[in-house]
């Protein structure tokens, strides 16, 4: 076991301080990362706060990872020392199932294992990004390409995927009318990729605080849902609604925003039960659906389209020691749009 420092959560809701943890020696398969950049995640907070029910402490949070290769096992085939990689919310599954034989480890029947708040197959909690280093099976690794910046892909592991893997999967793109709930942290790149693949794009956000970066970040048209003369407007809009957003809403206000056949996508998962009207979807044929995060081919396609494209995540670079500072604002919406931890402060 190697000694690494760590910014862990003791206790759920407790601030998260300065610590130690031990990671595994490098096996045959297994790759050694230096991580260099950790993005903070909603969903950090939410596990660290125990928001999704009980959960393991102390924690190390963090599944938006990038680094560089500092050591490899024997059997490692698809990465050299020096290579820039990153890794997303998963560390392992059962590689047997279905869905695992079909590149959907995240939907993996057999279990799979989260990077952090989960118990690996040697039985041991698993501990995330916000850390010096972290040993990662290569087939849970993607190469980070050239044109883009560490700090900027980061975020791209969990944001960058849990987006671009509805918008793809629902057909984002020309000749499609889509509107993404949110403009933060999976919002805001929700809209990049959207706009690159091609698709009419709407932001729907409470208010029109954020309006002239997200038609920056490539949105055509930018609506306040906090004035209910946008619900009047827009009624039967869009072909796709991608919320992101992690409070409970009134669905059956946002299904009538959709055309017929048009599809609800839910990436935010809120703490709290939402009440809904099946006549919202049955009066439509209209889609009310859930969509995890991508599987490891797709996570690689992503990285790779958002290369192509030229654009990583809008993010704030912060040092460890404001990791509680940045919780709460995170809370309060007070990020644009990504932050990002320089992990050489830990």
């Amino acid at each position: 076991m190697t000694t690494v420092a760590a910014y862990a959560a003791p206790s759920a809701k407790a601030p998260l301080e300065r610590t130690t943890i031990q990671r595994r020696e490098v096996r045959e398969f297994d790759v050694l990362i230096d991580i260099k950049f950790a993005g903070i995640c909603h969903s950090d907070i939410h596990q660290a706060r125990e928001g999704w029910g009980e959960a393991i402490f102390p924690m190390v949070p963090g599944h938006e990872i990038a680094g560089v290769v500092s050591e490899v096992g024997p059997g490692v085939t698809r990465f050299a020392v020096g290579d820039r990689v990153g890794v997303g919310c998963l560390v392992d599954s059962c590689r047997e199932c279905d869905n695992c034989k079909a590149g959907l480890e995240q939907y993996c029947t057999g279990g799979s294992v989260g990077t952090y708040n989960a118990v690996g197959k040697d039985g041991e909690p698993t501990y995330g990004g916000y850390a010096e280093k972290i040993v990662v099976d290569e087939n849970f690794v993607v190469r980070i390409p050239d044109g883009l910046a560490l700090d900027v892909a980061a975020p791209l592991l969990c944001a960058g995927i849990t987006t671009y893997s509805p918008l793809k999967h629902w057909n984002a793109g020309p000749g499609k009318k889509v509107a993404v709930l949110g403009m933060g942290g999976l919002g805001h790149m929700g809209v990049k990729i959207a706009h690159a693949l091609g698709a009419e794009v709407t932001v729907l956000s409470q208010s029109l605080r954020k309006k002239d970066d997200g038609l920056r970040l490539g949105a055509d048209h930018y609506y306040a849902t906090s004035d209910p003369e946008t619900f009047k407007e827009l009624a039967g809009t869009f072909d796709l609604i991608l919320s992101t957003v992690s409070a409970p809403l009134d669905l059956d206000a946002y299904l009538a925003l959709l055309r017929t056949d048009g599809a609800f996508v839910n990436v935010g998962a809120p703490e709290e039960p939402v009440a809904l009207n099946l006549f919202s979807v049955i009066g439509g044929r209209k889609t009310l659906a859930g969509s995890g995060i991508g599987g490891i081919q797709e996570t690689q396609e992503m990285l790779d389209f958002c290369a192509e494209h030229g654009f990583g995540a809008e993010i704030e670079l912060i040092s460890a020691s404001e990791i509680n500072e940045a919780y709460e604002r995170v809370l309060a919406s007070d990020v644009r749009y990504r932050f990002v931890i320089d992990t050489a402060t830990i």
